[in-house]
């Protein structure tokens, strides 16, 4: 009797559909992943993606044979309607977790494609800018547009969904003045994706702090200032004002060093020790170096060393080197051209032998 009611009941057929077809779905996702990972394993950037979408692609598929099972299903079964919109609802969360996990699949094989730690990696730096942002943008734009579908789904709330959704797709347009800023930080953010007046790990100079792009956000940027603080920037700033970015086409640098010496100081055996310290130097990079009297004032002229290193921390230990070894040789080899204040005997103060202002002599 039990058996009969329970075989009888109006739910047993869907609910066996719905069982065959998601084994049927596990299955097939099982077989698919394996074979597409095999067939993609020398393609790094569709390997990645793959692997990326498995565990959320193993939900989405059953939801989507199970969709199929609902509709399939008579409409005057009990407690249906609610049920097909449940596993909808739950089918466009799902598909939209897909999508995400893709784009960040697609960005992170793109990335691993590009290595960025090797010495000369500009082009590197540029895609792995590109990739971020774009993929963080797109990112939005499918979260923003999953949910307005979502609502759609919803009788009460489908025009609020419909208007969310037209926002996602024009979003050159501001819809208002309170979302003026973020409207204006994901144009900025496309702007610097494809422009790149800033890239990953480029060396900035901004707000008078020195510091390498550590991070670029849909809505900021995370500069890394060389004592290790962070110094957090809206991606408008990179596009609305001036900045000095010393990596821009290449990292290789022409550092300066400024000596004051007297005029007595003579330069041959100085520029011979420039020499002989810039070459014994592991951050010169082989490229350049001089020595030159690049001004003068009443007491000293300002001696001025340039020399080249293949980026900015190692120019900085250059200079820093150059700088003590030319002091450390003037003191050893010729102090007395170090700069001084000559005070001659004509202008030297009165003695206190002198007469007091009165013509009576000083005492003894």
């Amino acid at each position: 009797m039990t058996k009969d009611m329970l075989l009888g009941h109006p739910w047993f057929p869907p609910l066996l559909s719905a069982l065959i077809a998601v084994c049927l779905a596990l299955i097939a996702h099982r077989l698919a992943s394996v074979v597409l990972q095999r067939v993609t394993r020398h393609l790094p950037v569709l390997h990645a993606l793959l692997v990326n979408i498995r565990v959320p692609a193993q939900a989405l598929l059953p939801l989507i044979a199970l969709q199929a099972v609902w509709q399939a299903a008579p409409d005057d079964l009990r407690f249906i309607a609610g049920v097909r919109h449940l596993n909808g609802l739950l089918l466009i969360a799902m598909a939209t977790w897909v999508l995400v996990r893709a784009v960040n699949g697609f960005a992170d094989g793109l990335i691993a494609k590009h290595p960025y730690d090797a010495a000369d990696n500009l082009q590197a730096r540029r895609v792995l800018t590109q990739t971020r942002v774009l993929a963080r943008s797109a990112n939005s734009v499918l979260l923003v547009a999953g949910a307005s579908m979502m609502l759609m789904t919803f009788p009460g709330a489908r025009q609020v969904g419909a208007s969310l959704l037209a926002s996602a797709g024009v979003i050159g347009i501001v819809a208002g003045l309170a979302a003026k800023p973020v409207f204006s930080n994901l144009i900025a953010g496309l702007q610097i994706a494809l422009a790149q007046p800033i890239r990953i790990d480029d060396v900035l100079v901004v707000e008078g702090e020195w510091g390498r792009v550590e991070e670029i956000t849909g809505t900021f940027v995370v500069l890394r200032i060389w004592d290790d603080r962070r110094l957090i920037l809206p991606l408008s700033y990179f596009i609305e004002k001036p900045f000095q970015n010393w990596t821009r086409t290449g990292s290789q640098l022409l550092g300066s060093v400024f000596i004051y010496a007297d005029y007595g100081m003579p330069l041959a055996p100085l520029r011979e020790e420039v020499e002989r310290l810039v070459k014994a130097a592991p951050q010169w990079d082989g490229r350049f170096f001089n020595l030159q009297v690049t001004d003068t004032t009443e007491r000293t002229m300002q001696l001025r060393v340039l020399c080249t290193a293949t980026n900015s921390s190692l120019a900085f230990d250059l200079r820093c080197a150059v700088r003590e070894g030319v002091i450390g040789y003037m003191q050893r080899e010729y102090p007395q051209f170090l700069p001084r204040l000559r005070v001659e005997d004509g202008d030297a103060a009165p003695s206190p032998k002198a007469a007091r202002p009165d013509g009576a002599p000083q005492p003894a």
